[in-house]
């Protein structure tokens, strides 16, 4: 996250040069600062409100305290949007495999997760399998192909152009089948068309239902946090295809985009699950909020 906090806290720091206490002028500044760090001008003005906030019961409040209130406020809102902090890839005790729907366009970093993913609920001891349901592209298949041989997972797929629901039923049949615990399912990326997207995806829901009751257990979107606004956008289109309960930011290492994680989870009011800061297999982490609220303005 360096070069996130360097762009924030930078900002910060000449937002309130020259002052010594918490003035129109600073929140002024401060807004501006949120903003262009990609918090989202909704988030922003709540940020700004319950800071006044403060100020107004505080009487006095000095620049010097501006971060540690900030951190606060972040902290919160973040809290409030359910993202609560859990330290490792444990998961629900259950006789039936929990299953993670994956959705998200291409080009954000969605298989990329798969594969950390499933890399990390392998190392906690979990038996993991996948399942190739983005029929769409025979690149999207055969990528996750790779990510099983890496990991040395199970990989149930078809060919190109089959029904995806078809694939999740396979994926999740074979599940019960070996006894696995964890599934995850890749889904077809593309936006272009809402109403197929939002048919598409509850029948993927339908049909694992027939072998899993009340599968699936989590729907991740990822998103690439270097996109900024882009990144709201699709949190809004599938958001409103289906229904969201985690989200998963990529792309965190080397942007001054961070500030998106804090925008998204305001608006959309989905907690974030995970975050990815780099290529290798070890590179996606689970959300820490204090953590990262933290690296953002220490």
């Amino acid at each position: 996250m360096a070069k996130t906090k360097e762009s924030v806290f930078q900002k910060l720091s000449r937002a309130v040069v020259g002052k010594s206490k918490v003035d129109d002028e600073v929140l002024d500044n401060l807004e501006e600062v949120l903003i262009t760090s990609d918090v989202g001008v909704d988030t922003t003005l709540k940020i700004i409100r319950r800071i006044e906030e403060r100020v107004d019961r505080d009487k006095y409040l000095g620049v010097s305290e501006l971060n540690r209130i900030l951190k606060e406020e972040i902290a919160a809102l973040l809290e409030e949007n359910n993202t609560v902090d859990v330290s490792d890839f444990e998961l629900p005790q259950s006789n039936e495999p929990y299953v993670i729907m994956v959705v998200g366009v291409n080009g954000v970093g969605k298989t990329t997760t798969i594969g950390k993913l499933a890399y990390n609920f392998k190392k906690a001891g979990k038996k993991v399998i996948l399942g190739a349901a983005d029929t769409f592209r025979a690149a999207a298949i055969d990528q996750l192909e790779v990510w099983a041989k890496r990991v040395d997972v199970p990989i149930v797929r078809q060919d190109m152009g089959s029904d995806p629901a078809s694939v999740a039923f396979d994926t999740l049949k074979s599940a019960k089948a070996q006894g696995a615990d964890v599934v995850i399912i890749d889904t077809a990326g593309r936006l272009h068309n809402k109403i197929n997207l939002m048919n598409e995806l509850s029948k993927i829901k339908k049909v694992m239902q027939k072998v899993v009751p009340g599968a699936p257990d989590e729907v991740l979107l990822v998103l690439d946090g270097s996109t900024g606004q882009n990144a709201f956008e699709q949190a809004k289109q599938f958001t409103l295809a289906t229904e969201v309960t985690a989200l998963a930011l990529t792309k965190l290492d080397g942007t001054a985009k961070g500030g998106v994680v804090i925008g998204i989870s305001d608006q959309f009011k989905i907690p974030v699950k995970y975050i990815g800061i780099g290529e290798k297999m070890e590179d996606l982490q689970i959300f820490n909020r204090v953590e990262f609220v933290d690296s953002l303005f220490s």
